[in-house]
């Protein structure tokens, strides 16, 4: 048996490779809504539906990718660190042209907006079944694995908050640029100078800078992580495995927890650049520093949720902490009023929620390994790769739910989209709301839905001892 042991060097290389998966998760959670529907001029209606529509791919290449990476193992690297080394540089083009806005009509903006998210969608897949499932390959030990987890999660939101601090400043910032005067070795460049289209180049130039460091952090993190357990795998047909995996009622809790936890997530994350901009009336500044408030809470989350599962039940921290933002979301729905006067309190209510929001997300994704290694014990099947993948799935399903719901709660409160002309709009008493309430209570139900899942889940650190005692790791 090879040393379980994992060492700083490589806890933190395995950190980076989420911190890359999080340049896409960030974007997609924080930025993407507002970006779509304020800065390329999408209807909110319309950004829905593709949110909605391109998660039917996912139904295919999630489970795809899982069989694949059962099937495929390079005897030099390993099952799943090769396609950091092969699909990093594609997943940063992926990201690069997903900010990017041409200057088409609006039938071209579709298509456009269309094909790039399918692309950032596929190479986001491609990439992130093999992140989640490095983790069952590292270490059997469940100590080890919610260490190095801790250490996912901090990077995860480290990059987070660089996405939520530093894309929209540099967004303004490099869009004030004048243009129209810049060459390049003789070449002209010329932009319209209306706002609108100079934030469209602020967006494809500070995302660009984002994918370029996601890329790096992906090679960074297959250099310095060592595959050491070795699972055999299953030659089951794919249709026996799905059989197999939805016996495993654990993992079904945590399919379902995942899909209520992410839309939850996203829903709220999505509006925090609305509710800064409108409900709090803030520019730039506040829109960033509101989102990083979040952020920077949900980084201090993760060294907490470790200290705190060395002397508490993690599956208890787990369940409690979603109820408790249940709690949380209405008495910020309550007290924060529509005006810059409640800006204080709106910061101090947003990062306790993003705080006990965070603080279980080690435990959820050292609970995936852990629930594949009881199907095993259980049933005498191993299935890991379709249970990787249908965890990303729900992510993924999770997002495209949240992107579906935001965007048509937007058009039904009577949201005002901002254009070259009017880049401030006013918004009704309604729409604000409405994004009060996506902001608070809408999210708060599906955390409240994860909670009475996980309240279900057995696997402690007690149970798992048994498990791996009966499958002999």
């Amino acid at each position: 048996m090879k040393n379980q042991k994992l060492s700083i060097l490589e806890k933190i290389g395995y950190g980076s490779g989420d911190a890359a998966v999080n340049v896409v998760i960030s974007s997609m959670f924080l930025i993407i809504t507002y970006f779509y529907t304020d800065i390329f001029g999408i209807k909110p209606t319309h950004v829905a539906l593709m949110f909605l529509l391109v998660r039917g791919i996912d139904a295919i290449s999630d489970p795809l990718m899982g069989i694949i990476t059962d099937k495929y193992k390079s005897e030099k690297w390993g099952r799943f660190r090769p396609y950091f080394l092969y699909l990093s540089v594609p997943f940063g083009l992926a990201v690069f042209f997903t900010f990017s806005t041409p200057d088409l009509e609006y039938a071209g903006k579709l298509i456009y907006a269309y094909a790039t998210y399918i692309f950032v969608t596929l190479m986001f897949t491609s990439v992130t079944i093999p992140y989640i499932s490095l983790i069952g390959v590292l270490t059997s030990d469940p100590k080890e694995r919610l260490s190095a987890s801790g250490y996912r999660l901090f990077f995860a939101k480290v990059a987070a908050f660089g996405v939520s601090i530093l894309v929209p400043i540099m967004a303004k910032y490099v869009g004030e640029i004048d243009w129209t005067t810049f060459t390049i070795d003789g070449l002209s460049f010329t932009y319209d100078k209306l706002e609108k289209i100079n934030l469209r180049v602020g967006y494809q130039a500070s995302m660009g800078v984002m994918a370029f460091i996601g890329t790096i952090l992906f090679l960074f993190c297959f250099f310095t992580t060592t595959e050491r357990v070795e699972h055999e795998v299953e030659k089951t047909p794919y249709k026996e495995q799905l059989k197999y995996l939805f016996r495993n009622n654990q993992w079904v809790l945590l399919l379902g927890s995942c899909l209520s936890g992410t839309t939850g997530y996203v829903i709220r994350a999505s509006v925090a650049m609305f509710y800064a901009k409108y409900y709090l009336g803030g520019d730039e500044i506040v829109q960033s520093t509101f989102m990083g408030t979040g952020v920077a809470a949900a980084i201090l989350a993760m060294p907490a949720s470790t200290l705190i599962t060395k002397r508490f039940c993690k599956v208890k921290l787990f369940w409690m902490s979603q109820f408790a933002v249940g709690a949380i979301s209405i008495l910020m729905f309550v007290l924060v009023q529509p005006q810059p006067q409640s800006m204080m309190l709106a910061y101090v209510m947003y990062f306790i929620l993003s705080f006990v929001v965070d603080v279980h997300a080690p435990i959820f994704w050292t609970a995936i390994a852990e629930a594949v290694d009881y199907g095993q014990a259980e049933t005498g099947v191993r299935v890991s790769g379709l249970a990787f993948g249908g965890i990303s799935f729900a992510q993924k399903a999770g997002m495209g739910i949240a992107g579906g719901v935001v965007g048509l709660l937007l058009s039904w409160f009577g949201y005002i989209a901002a254009t070259p002309e009017t880049p401030d709009p006013a918004q009704t008493e309604t729409a604000l709301l409405g994004i009060s309430l996506m902001l608070t209570i809408i999210p708060a139900v599906f955390h409240v839905i994860n909670g009475v899942l996980i309240y279900r889940y057995k696997i402690t650190d007690k149970y798992y001892e048994t498990i791996k005692a009966k499958i002999h790791i």
